[in-house]
């Protein structure tokens, strides 16, 4: 940060813009805690010099990125409004925003809009999307009465899923909420596993009872299990079913075969929705057996009122360096001749679990 006593004159050919921070939002909330925001929009604008002095911010530089820096500005200043804080990592999403509507690759929606969708309020905050991605997945899933949400480890495709069904739930929307997933692991099958049926099927569910204890009083879920309201089951438990009035989510579909794939999708009942996550590089079936959620993408793309939605490396929301690993894996695949991520003749890989 440039604190400077006088206005910033762009030399010929440049552009200058400036911009007041409100006496209700303190600098702090702008620059961000030692200016850590101020740094990531000077190292992501080179070509512009950023001035400082009291609550006037003035940028100089090349006319195209100057107005950018003005656009960041407003952008953000309308997500301070609404009392949510801005980030590294939120200004670091809105500039590759900005710089994507620029070039004419750009979404309608503003980085404004992305960053302040609700989706659920619990326990102390709030849970809505961080990427463009990911709002048009949240978006397709009130559209829509099937969505599939496909991407790697860390897009929150099913915790994005799992708050809206707790809001469709708490809204009166649907009556109860099922969560399933195929209960099938690289390496281990049920019948070696110690303990009783329940006991051995829990480490399969266990990151669905760790979302819905993010998302509801914790002393509520045995009362809402018990009275059937919120149902955690293997994908074999939803066969011979219809299920009415649910909203329903299918975790770690790619561990599906296609005829389970097509079982769960007729359990469709009135008043219910569907949401199908997984990702298709992360498949831990026996050779040989075909991963149900890569043909469905076959045979149901376009087809009315279903709806895909896929997230990549960019929509991850965990540790930055998730997502370059997740490109690293992608390029080797490429680069080694693996199809779909499962190598020829191989069975598939077997990675980490989370959403």
């Amino acid at each position: 940060m440039t604190q400077t006593p006088t206005a910033h004159t762009p030399a010929q050919g440049q552009a200058r813009a400036q911009f007041t921070v409100p006496a209700a939002h303190p600098m702090v909330t702008v620059l961000g805690s030692g200016d850590s925001l101020l740094r990531v929009i000077e190292k992501a604008f080179p070509a512009v010099d950023i001035h400082v002095r009291g609550n006037e911010i003035s940028a100089v530089g090349d006319a195209p990125e100057v107005a950018l820096v003005q656009r960041l500005f407003d952008e953000m200043m309308l997500v301070l409004r609404t009392g949510q804080p801005m980030t590294e990592d939120a200004v670091e999403r809105s500039i590759a925003m900005l710089r994507a509507s620029e070039n004419g690759e750009g979404p309608e929606e503003t980085p404004a809009e992305v960053l302040t969708q609700n989706i659920l309020s619990s326990r102390g905050r709030t849970i809505r999307p961080k990427t463009l991605n990911q709002k048009r997945y949240v978006d397709a899933i009130d559209k829509h009465t099937v969505v599939f949400g496909i991407g790697p480890a860390g897009t929150g495709k099913t915790y994005l899923a799992m708050a809206k069904a707790v809001q469709a739930l708490q809204s009166k929307q649907v009556n109860r909420i099922i969560l399933t997933r195929p209960a099938v692991e690289a390496g281990e099958r049920l019948g070696f596993l110690p303990g009783t049926l329940y006991e051995k099927i829990d480490p399969y569910l266990r990151p669905l009872y760790d979302a819905l204890h993010d998302m509801l009083d914790p002393d509520s879920i045995p009362r809402l299990m018990a009275a059937g309201t919120i149902e955690v089951a293997p994908l074999a438990y939803m066969r011979g079913r219809t299920l009415n009035d649910a909203f329903i989510i299918l975790d770690e579909a790619q561990n599906t075969s296609p005829e389970q794939m097509k079982m769960f999708l007729t359990r469709l009942g009135f008043d219910s929705k569907i949401v199908i996550t997984g990702d298709v590089t992360q498949v831990d079936l026996p050779n040989g057996t075909k991963s149900g959620l890569r043909q469905v993408q076959e045979i149901l793309e376009g087809l009315d009122d279903v709806h895909f939605s896929r997230l990549s490396s960019q929509d991850v929301v965990r540790h930055k360096l998730v997502g370059r690993i997740v490109d690293a894996y992608e390029k080797y695949d490429t680069t080694h001749g693996t199809e779909n991520g499962t190598h020829k003749g191989g069975r598939g890989k077997a990675g980490h679990k989370g959403k």
